[in-house]
């Protein structure tokens, strides 16, 4: 291991002192001490002994948790190299069964509320669990209705609704596959996707509300239907005034034929690794990958996620903003493992204002609220006070993902809502579906840093040799398999693929694909995509220090960095991008305050060769900066070669780009 000297992070929250009494993992500390003998004074000891003791840690959660196997495992990890790591060998089990299938006093816990929804489209909807298991359970047998079993793909073109929610768990109870899209990608983004998998139903709207506006998609609907041979049925979810009437009705798939009772809430077992879901990935640097995760992985890291990192239990809810094509989704609804309920969201997350999401966290008493970076910095930028302006007495956790959180943000949330909140900052990722760095009530908080690795997560900083790092930028990796590791890719037969794209640089260890930084005492920086990180004389930099000082100024609203390799071996060029506040104009004087913010703030390394204004940084729909794609236009790329339109937020983001490419190649190559 080599430690170049890290200094301790700034500490922002110790552990409550009484953690052990009032929180989830504390329990699980309990449970450990009286069930197996074991006994961890700290999460470094607890930590250590999930990531070295492999079976023991995961067949504790399962027994903790309660997970119920149609079939018991022959042990608990069979083949443990990977990529080929073989979990819980010979046993059956159904997700669905454990979301909405197992609870303690059907009859009494029939009445309580589990979905709240909000949306731009209708008026709020509930569901209690009694509404939502039999909503389940005619879904399910209007599906079998259809020819749909074991293996079959059933696709959704749908928003974060309670129709959603019903669809999927009605499809994991007959162990078929799900895979969903929001109804924002247009039609070739869901045709790339869907079409990877075959399906034989499709489930859709026909339209929906984003803010004031009422969006019609039928038009894309009906090429999405074109571009799916396989599907011999399309299910119309009714939302908003326009109708598909050459469609089955969500109506008529609920409805009991001749009068008759609903279908039982039955669950099909499946063996562990039976595929769940196909989640996709966000396809701005090539085709998305279809990534299939499993039954048995997905509820093991869930209930371990949901339960000792989010402190999720009975009674509980969680309010987090998320469309159906990001991994946060599966993330919110496997909330109902552990008897939370949660809050569904649909439309412009900041529409009518920034403080909409804190008036439904208050209105709606969620005691999780996560949140985007930007959208946390967005609040602190305009002077929202969330604590004061509402009634949020009921939220012990704060969480934030999809993009790093500076500094300035932590000591925000700390001031707004002092020390009996927790700030979990985590990182993680599509491929996994749920975090590899994030806290827990039972680790500090440490400004400007995520707390650490996630139980069960062997997470580490290697160099480009293969050596662990600390103190310094490494690539993210994982150093022993998880529960959660995809299946594989759909397709992708041989599963060359897969290798190619965790475990081509370190044999037998997943490379994540992220820039990291470990500190001396466990904490984390993510500091980018590893693909997009800057190489200046010999040294790399992270793109998120960057915008952490860019964004602090005033004038600016967002930045997006990239670094122009030069073949020849210089230094190349550094260039920043800007997007600058209504009436702010960039000139030579803001640049000078801009090189002067980055070297003083980080080094001289750090000042661009040059800085330009853009309309609109480029992102992705869950909030990514594509700075990779940006970097391949100004290279000479086509757009339609790097991204598609659809899975951007703002589809015109990249248009600035291409005619900065243009106006280089103009100028021989520099502009």
């Amino acid at each position: 291991m080599t430690d170049s000297g890290a200094s301790t992070p700034e500490l922002l929250r110790p552990v409550a002192a009484d953690v052990r009494e009032s929180t989830e993992i504390g329990r699980f500390l309990g449970w450990l001490e009286r069930e197996r003998g074991l006994r961890f004074d700290d999460y470094d000891g607890l930590h250590h002994w999930s990531v070295t003791d492999l079976e023991g840690f995961w067949s504790a959660v399962a027994e903790f948790f309660g997970v119920r196997f149609g079939t018991a495992p022959e042990r608990v990890l069979g083949r443990r190299e990977m990529p080929d790591a073989e979990w819980f060998p010979g046993a059956t089990v159904n997700y669905a069964e454990h979301a909405v299938g197992l609870l303690d006093d059907p009859d009494r816990d029939a009445a309580e509320l589990v979905v709240l929804a909000y949306s731009q489209t209708r008026d709020r909807q509930e569901l209690t669990w009694g509404q939502l298991r039999e909503q389940v359970a005619r879904a399910r047998a209007g599906l079998a209705r259809l020819g749909v079993g074991r293996g079959d793909r059933v696709v959704a073109y749908l928003p974060n609704i309670p129709e959603t929610l019903v669809a999927f768990l009605a499809t994991a109870s007959l162990g078929a596959v799900w895979a969903s899209c929001a109804p924002e990608f247009g039609a070739r983004s869901v045709v790339d996707r869907f079409g990877q998998i075959e399906p034989t139903v499709l489930l859709t709207i026909s339209g929906y509300g984003y803010g004031a506006k009422d969006v019609d998609r039928r038009d894309q609907v009906a090429e999405i239907r074109a571009g799916l041979p396989t599907v011999r049925h399309v299910v119309h979810v009714p939302y908003g005034p326009n109708t598909l009437p050459d469609a089955l009705a969500w109506d008529d798939l609920l409805a009991v034929p001749d009068g008759g009772q609903p279908g039982d809430l039955v669950f099909e077992p499946v063996p562990f690794a039976h595929p769940l879901c196909v989640l996709f990935s966000s396809g701005t640097t090539g085709k998305p990958k279809a990534i299939v995760h499993g039954h048995g992985g997905i509820l093991l890291e869930h209930y371990k996620n949901h339960g000792l990192s989010w402190d999720l239990r009975a009674g509980d809810r969680i309010l987090w903003f998320s469309t159906t094509a990001w991994m946060m989704w599966n993330a919110l609804v496997s909330s109902l493992l552990v008897r939370a309920s949660i809050v569904m969201i649909d439309g412009n997350p900041l529409h009518p204002d920034l403080r909409w999401q804190w008036r439904l966290a208050a209105e709606t008493g969620a005691t999780l609220m996560g949140a985007s970076p930007g959208f946390l910095m967005a609040c602190r930028k305009e002077g929202v006070r969330p604590a004061e302006e509402f009634d949020l007495a009921r939220v012990r956790q704060i969480g934030a993902a999809g993009s790093p959180l500076p500094p300035e943000g932590y000591r925000w949330v700390a001031e707004q809502f002092g020390p009996n909140v927790l700030l979990n900052v985590g990182s993680g990722g599509t491929d996994v579906c749920s975090g590899i760095v994030q806290g827990s009530p039972l680790q500090p908080v440490w400004t400007g840093e995520i707390s650490g690795a996630c139980l069960g997560v062997d997470a580490q900083a290697f160099d480009e040799k293969g050596n662990r790092v600390v103190g310094e930028l490494g690539e993210l990796v994982i150093t022993a398999p998880m529960p959660s590791m995809p299946v594989g890719f759909w397709g992708d037969r041989d599963g060359n693929r897969y290798r190619d794209t965790y475990f081509d640089t370190y044999p037998g260890v997943w490379r994540h694909g992220d820039w990291v930084r470990f500190s001396d005492v466990g904490s984390a920086v993510i500091a980018g995509r590893s693909d997009a990180t800057l190489n200046r004389g010999g040294v790399r930099l992270g793109t998120a220090e960057f915008y952490r000082v860019v964004e602090e100024l005033p004038e600016v609203v967002d930045s997006l960095v990239v670094h122009l390799e030069d073949p020849a071996g210089g230094n190349g060029e550094l260039l920043l991008y800007v997007q600058l506040r209504d009436g702010v104009e960039l000139d030579d004087v803001l640049r000078r305050r801009i090189s002067t913010a980055l070297r003083t703030e980080l080094s001289p390394r750090h000042i661009p060769d040059g800085i330009a204004a853009v309309p609109v940084v480029p992102k992705n729909r869950t909030g990514k900066k594509l700075e990779l794609p940006a970097k391949r236009i100004l290279l000479g790329a086509r757009l339609d070669d790097v991204a598609s339109r659809d899975v951007l937020a703002d589809p015109s983001a990249l248009d600035p780009f291409v005619a900065l490419a243009a106006a280089r190649a103009a100028a021989g190559g520099r502009a």
